[in-house]
């Protein structure tokens, strides 16, 4: 990068809040899963002023620019493709008001999801999308890729959260979107476009959420399944009790085997599956749930193996549950980590695929996720450094989205595309509404700067 830009990036934003070491940029073309390519520059903002002024220099100079949050991501949506400039927005950190009366939170991207998670709990209240990285994960990175969590069974994904952004376009002017309204239907919802763009339309600088009032009373409960299919068969079920889960959330032999080596617990070692179940409500109307919830789960072949008795124990539980992705670390050098979806009544059926293809291909894939809204994430367990193995994995892949996609399911639920699913796009977006999307990519950015090769190639 040229000197006289680099002078330009820390006179905007301070001498130490710029990184060019070679050293330095190999960190940033990774993500929680992707790589890509080192960045020219990192810079590190404070403000929505100082990233207009950055998205303005960079376009300037014809650089690409990638907003960063926690780089948490499993897509390759926050690495840069070829070079460019790096906005980490983690500086712009603050939880800027919550406010009780009228449920809402004002908030910067780099705030971390469970600190607003802790926030809003303080007040009573309570912010439902929760991805498997709550802990370290940031509201920026959320909101890029429309992130959901095992809640999204009842309460959805962060998009439905969403009331309001302020955005620095590509051209460096400042967008505010939305407000601090439920209803407002007042022209195109440009909030809604923004949100899941993965940083293709314009850098997230600010967010209004919305929250809800705590859940007075929750029950959770761990059961055991001889088969998967009867696992995937009491997602089914479970519409037909007439209940809907907090969280409906599966797991595969695999996965019970890596979690209770990595974190021992309750989960039956030697099991085909375990579904963690939660209800929430009323305290008077809770318990009822349950019983049914539970019965459409027996009924399917579900055997109960503990039902939390208090907090504490359900925090365990779901410990257990968050403890997957590291666990798998275990049992191979590298994992590939998918994230399909499909209609929740043919969960059973995509196991089953996947399943096949595992054994087609020689791979071990390791299933789990959230059951309740058919969004599934099939793990390869591989050796990138095997070119047999990755090849293998590679066609594997393939038929995972091929499969998805003929069973009326999509590419992703919750990662997002980023670069590693840019190339499937076409066989899984219909061609017309595929070419609108791009006609949105230029109109917003005519130049090519933000976020190139994401989503689209």
């Amino acid at each position: 990068m040229k000197r006289q830009l680099l002078r330009k990036l820390r006179k905007i934003v301070g001498e130490g809040h710029v990184e060019s070491s070679t050293e330095d940029m190999l960190c940033y073309r990774y993500d929680g899963l992707e790589r890509g390519a080192p960045p020219d520059a990192v810079v590190h903002p404070a403000s929505v002023e100082e990233v207009a002024e950055l998205v303005r220099a960079a376009a300037a100079a014809g650089k690409p620019v990638v907003p960063r949050g926690a780089g948490t991501g499993l897509s390759g949506g926050s690495v840069p493709l070829t070079g460019g400039i790096v906005i980490d927005l983690n500086h712009m950190n603050r939880i800027r008001a919550i406010d009780r009366e009228n449920l809402i939170a004002e908030v910067e991207p780099g705030v971390i999801n469970w600190d607003l998670k802790t926030a809003a709990d303080g007040e009573g209240l309570f912010y439902p999308p929760d991805p498997s990285s709550t802990r370290v994960c940031t509201l920026g990175g959320n909101i890029a890729e429309n992130a959901g969590g095992p809640c999204g069974v009842k309460y959805g994904v962060t998009g439905d959260y969403v009331l309001g952004l302020e955005a620095v376009l590509p051209d460096g002017n400042v967008i505010r979107t939305g407000g601090r309204n439920r209803r407002d239907v007042a022209g195109y919802d440009l909030t809604s476009l923004l949100v899941g763009s993965e940083g293709t339309l314009a850098v997230v600088t600010a967010a209004t959420l919305r929250l809800l009032p705590r859940p007075p009373a929750r029950r959770t409960v761990l059961l055991s399944y001889r088969e998967l299919a009867g696992a995937g068969a009491a997602v089914a079920a479970m519409a037909s009790s007439g209940v809907t889960p907090a969280a409906l959330e599966i797991m595969d032999g695999i996965t019970i085997e890596c979690v209770e080596k990595y974190r021992p617990g309750y989960l039956q070692v030697g099991a085909a599956a375990a579904l963690l179940l939660e209800v929430d409500g009323e305290a008077e109307g809770v318990d009822a749930q349950l019983e049914r919830a539970r019965a459409a789960c027996q009924e399917t072949g579900g055997e109960i193996v503990f039902t939390a008795s208090d907090e504490q124990e359900a925090e365990e539980l779901w410990e257990s549950r968050r403890a997957i992705s590291p666990s798998l670390g275990r049992l191979a050098p590298a994992k590939i980590g998918e994230d399909i979806s499909v209609p929740p009544a043919r969960v059973a059926e995509m196991i089953g695929r996947i399943q096949a293809i595992a054994t087609d291909h020689g791979l071990t894939i390791a299933v789990f996720g959230h059951a309740g809204d058919g969004n599934l994430h099939p793990n390869i367990l591989t050796d990138r450094r095997d070119a047999e193995q990755m090849r293998r994995a590679d066609m594997a892949i393939k038929e995972l989205f091929a499969a998805a996609i003929e069973l009326g399911g999509t590419l992703s639920g919750e990662h997002g595309i980023g670069l590693a699913k840019a190339g499937f796009m076409d066989g899984a977006i219909q061609a017309q509404a595929l070419g609108k999307m791009k006609e949105i990519k230029r109109l917003f950015d005519p130049d090519g700067i933000m976020n190139p090769g994401k989503i689209f190639g």
